[in-house]
């Protein structure tokens, strides 16, 4: 696996790891020995030895919400040549999606990935439909192999934030 050098991310974007809401991210479908913070947590999805990993079958889907607005340019999904994912869709700020109701939503973008991608070349998305983002919804619809077990070594996100005024911040101007 060889980890996103910065120059690879696109100019003028950046790796959104920090602005993710750590206490609501969530992983349908993952093996308890590989979790999903091994490939989206900094530190831990540059480490060659721990990746994500599926359980009952291929598929995996996995809930980001961020810490705030987002405009998304581009995902890199890192994994291995049999295992690593196919077929990716995403659904921009849909909460709350399960297994069962996947397929009841048109997603905002998906991608069959190549072994380039698999290999740390960004994905770029659909970026009208990416950019006042609050959660991305990613759902690995199946992988290379057609095996039952799909793993995933690194998920980022590259983009910008957006500037957005907070309404606690403002004063209320008293009038005379």
């Amino acid at each position: 696996m060889t980890s996103t050098a910065s120059s690879s991310i696109p100019r003028g974007q950046v790796d959104l790891v920090e602005f993710v809401d750590w206490s609501g991210v969530e992983c349908l479908n993952q093996t308890t020995s590989h979790p999903l913070v091994n490939a989206l947590k900094q530190g831990s999805r540059d480490d060659d030895g721990l990746h994500l990993e599926s359980d009952a079958d291929e598929q995996l889907l996995i809930y980001v919400p961020f810490l705030q607005v987002i405009k998304l340019h581009s995902v890199v999904i890192v994994g291995p040549e049999e295992e690593g994912p196919k077929t990716v869709k995403l659904f921009a700020n849909k909460e709350h999606m399960g297994f069962s109701n996947v397929s009841d939503y048109p997603p905002s973008d998906s991608t069959e990935l190549s072994l380039d991608n698999l290999k740390g070349k960004p994905v770029t998305v659909k970026y009208v439909k990416f950019q006042n983002i609050r959660s991305l919804t990613i759902f690995i619809e199946e992988n290379q192999g057609g095996s039952d077990v799909t793993k995933v070594q690194k998920i980022a996100f590259l983009g910008t934030t957006v500037d957005t005024t907070n309404m606690k911040d403002l004063k209320k101007i008293e009038e005379h």
